[in-house]
This record gives structure tokens, sequence and C-alpha cells, in this order.
């Protein structure tokens, strides 16, 4: 029998705020960490995106703080902006039950709103930079935290983040609890780890597919050209069975350039990128996750944090820079026990050292069966993934051209648990037809 919210030592209070939100049974992860941070303990979680790792940490932060706390109490460092927003938007519903505050500080936007605000906050969730301009402007003071969280630990180093995290952990009390979480507890993750935390519980949650088949399906289509990616990428788009997808690029100026192509052909889709304001980044997160457009053009740091229900297909456009950037690509699909697919465009000249970054992913044999390999038959329908190429059908409510049935907005999962996302079998491969794309 599945443990509950109160079993794990939650407060009614909390679980109540929880269960009318649809969530009311932890997941694996949560399960794993609450009852170590309700106790008090330093953790240290391995846990991928998108496995519940936000309440996770959430969960029992709001359940330790009191509303008379000196403020503010706890701390939650993001690396994104996108993150920082998403970690608010998880948390205030249960955080209000308690008459907790949480604000956010994230630059892009202006200052003077969050300095009035960010002093208020019983739980402060911000990105390493603009929590240092706050701080130079002496508008704010960490000495009242209590509760230090880093979200993508990680993803902070690998953007660069390390000295002004450094800097920021030095200005809060040594009497703290600290919450770590990452994708990797090795290497230099470990290392600031080890330092940052004391004596700290570890907890390493590797989620294991449902029914023992591999949750993602990986596909690899050699293309000759960079102009011929767009074709077969709206091929792709054209799957009977395709949700949300995300589309990954390697610079801003493609993802625009992306964006219009598609458009000449019918495919509708919109670009996320650092040069966007926060505000028109905002609205294209929130198009894509009411599905009023189901593709999504992305660079991989705009994408950091980015933790949208119901990812069906995540396409390399342009190649990842290696293995641990694959993995955040694709590992946006096939969250929560759902299925994904993950497809990734390769040249000619790249052929060689994709096929070496397979081999340390353990996707050789999926790399060597690539679509349009020199000498090769087109790859088999999945079979080895265990998944039906469907009949026609699908669970996401979409016709044969892969539209949305006029008057379908996002895929009615009813939300009953909103910590998990839906999901969908892999692409069935299909004859090239005329040029009738999907809208995305």
């Amino acid at each position: 029998m599945s443990k509950t919210f109160a079993d794990l030592g939650v407060s009614n209070t909390v679980a109540t705020a929880l269960a009318k939100r649809g969530i009311e049974s932890p997941f694996p992860v949560q399960q794993l960490v609450i009852e170590d941070v309700l106790a008090g303990h330093d953790v240290l979680v391995q846990s991928p995106t998108g496995s519940g790792k936000t309440l996770a940490f959430g969960v029992p932060l709001v359940d330790r703080i009191a509303a008379d706390s000196r403020r503010p109490a706890a701390l939650i460092l993001a690396p994104t902006r996108e993150l920082a927003r998403q970690i608010v938007d998880e948390l205030e519903m249960i955080a209000r039950a308690r008459a907790l505050k949480v604000e956010v500080v994230y630059g892009g936007v202006g200052m003077e709103p969050q300095i009035r605000k960010a002093p208020k906050a019983h739980i402060l969730v911000a990105t390493p930079g603009r929590l240092e301009d706050l701080i130079q402007r002496k508008a704010l003071s960490l000495g009242n935290i209590k509760t230090l969280v880093l979200d993508e630990a990680d993803r902070m180093l690998d953007m660069g983040f390390k000295p002004a995290v450094d800097r920021i952990v030095r200005l809060i009390p040594r009497q703290r609890q600290t919450l770590f979480f990452s994708a990797t507890l090795e290497g230099a993750a470990g290392d600031l780890a080890a330092t940052y935390t004391h004596d700290a519980r570890r907890h390493v949650h590797a989620p294991k597919p449902e029914g023992g088949r591999a949750a993602i399906s990986h596909r690899f289509v050699e293309s000759p050209s960079q102009a011929a990616k767009v074709d077969l990428l709206v091929d792709e788009l054209d799957a009977h069975d395709r949700g949300r997808t995300l589309v990954f690029v390697r610079t801003k100026r493609g993802a625009d350039r992306l964006v219009k192509k598609l458009k000449t052909r019918d495919v509708f889709a919109v670009a996320m990128h650092g040069d966007k304001s926060q505000s028109q980044r905002q609205k294209a997160l929130a198009r894509f996750e009411r599905g009023e457009v189901t593709v999504l053009i992305a660079t991989d740091v705009a994408a950091r944090g980015i933790d949208v229900p119901e990812v069906t297909h995540v396409i390399n456009f342009d190649a990842p820079e290696d293995g641990d950037a694959y993995t955040h690509r694709i590992g946006r699909t096939g969250r929560a026990g759902a299925t994904g697919s993950g497809v990734s465009f390769v040249l000619d000249d790249q052929v060689h050292e994709m096929r070496r970054m397979a081999g340390t992913l353990g996707l050789t044999r999926e790399f060597d069966r690539r679509d349009g390999a020199t000498g090769r038959a087109p790859a088999p329908q999945h079979e080895s993934n265990g998944r039906n190429g469907g009949n026609g059908s699908n669970s996401h409510g979409r016709n044969g051209h892969g539209r949305k049935p006029n008057g379908s907005h996002r895929p009615n999962s009813a939300r009953k648990n909103k910590q998990g996302g839906g999901g969908s079998t892999g692409p069935k491969r299909r004859r090239r037809r005329p040029r009738q794309a999907a809208r995305g």
C-alpha cells in the first residue's frame, strides 16, 4: 500500500491544500525525501526534472516555516527565470494555506517591484544574478535564512553561476538546513554538494518506466544537408500521434529562422530564447502549455527549467553539444511513467561524433539503425521498444494529419494528479506524403 502525505508527516493543512489541487499521492522522490526534510536533515537528492522534486522540497519547507518567522526564512536558488517562476506556481497555493508569502526575483523585468516584495516573503525564489543585484543595493538581507534550497544545481554550474552562488551562500547563516537537488551528484556537482551540506541524507531517484519498457524511444535520422532538415522536421511534426513537441536548435537566430520556415509550410510554432523579453518568453510558454501552439523551438539555455507536462516528442534539429545536453533535452519527454519519443537529425560530417556520443549513452544500436544512413534500409517501426505504431487514432484527439479536431485545446487529462504529465507512444514511420504538414 502506497504512503500518503499524512503518512510522511505532512500537516493536515498542507495535505488538504494538495488534495484541492488533485494531488493525493506522493511521487517516489517525495516519499524518499519529505520525512528527512521535515526532520531537519540536510539532503542530497539526485533526481531528473519532471519527477516531482519541486514538491519534494516545497511541501516540507512550507510545513517547517511559521507565519511569524523573520523574513525571508527560506531561499530557493534556481538557474533560470522559467524554473524560478514554475517553482512559485507550484508552491503558492500550499504556502497560502499556512499564511506564507512566496515571491520570486529574476532578471529581464523591472527591479523596483522585486525590491518592495522580496523582503516580505517567507520563501524567496531567485536566480543568482538578480538576487546579487538586490543584495548589492542593500534591498535585501539573507541573515534570517533558515533553509537553503539549490534546485538543478548541476545546471547552475553549467551556466557559470558557481562564483555567484558561493558569494550568496557566504551571506547565509552557517546554522541552516540545506537541500541540494541535482540531476547528478558526481563530479563538480558532488563537490559543491559536499561543501554546502553537513551530514546530509543522500537519495538517488532514477525513475523506472512502467511495465519494464523504455519510457523514451530514441531515433536518429541522417540528413544530407542543413536545408534538408526542414523537410525532415515537417515530416516528423506530421506524426498522427504527436502531442506537444520541443524542437532544439543551437542558436537564437536559428530558432527565429526555423519558426519562419515552418510557417511557410503551414506549421505554426513559437520560439523561446535569451533575446526574447521575459514577457515574450512567458507568453510563448503559456501558449505551449495551453496547447494553442504545439511546437516550441528553443535553445538549450532558454529551455533549462521548463517543465511542461504531456510533451510527447523532443526533436534535436541541431545536434546537442554532448551526452549531458542530449540527456537534458530528450529527458523533457517520457516523464512520470509516460512514454515519449526523441529524434535527432544527423549531418554527414557529424556521424562519427554523434555515434561516439550515442555509445556513451548506450544508444549505439539505435544510432546504427538510423533512418537515411547510406546503404541502410529505413529503421524498423520501434518494435524493440514495444510500441504500438497506432491505427490512425490516438489519445491526444488528433486526426490522421497530426492536427487537433476543431474546438480542441490542450489534451484533457482531468488533472487528477497534476504532478505528472500525459504521454503518447512513439511515432510510427510513415511513407513521405505530399506537403500537407500538421499545424503545430
